[in-house]
């Protein structure tokens, strides 16, 4: 992917394929999936993405939203 190669791999150094695997591990771990926003997720990180999906979608919220249009 562009932005793995442009914000990880470009700017780095890696001792062997095993560092390689480690490091980009570890970007994908600690800031793709948890930190970048992402515009298919209406920019919004992969986290508060589903912090919020979990909220709209809560058992709690939807037992809400059904007693309050009756």
């Amino acid at each position: 992917m562009r932005t793995i190669k442009e914000e990880e791999v470009d700017l780095s150094e890696y001792h062997d394929f095993a560092d390689a695997h480690r490091q980009i591990t570890r970007f994908l771990d600690d800031v793709y999936n948890i930190k970048r926003i992402h515009s298919a997720l209406g920019y919004l990180t992969p986290l508060e993405f589903e912090q919020q999906w979990r909220l709209e979608h809560s058992p709690l919220v939807n037992s809400e939203r059904t007693t309050t249009r009756t």
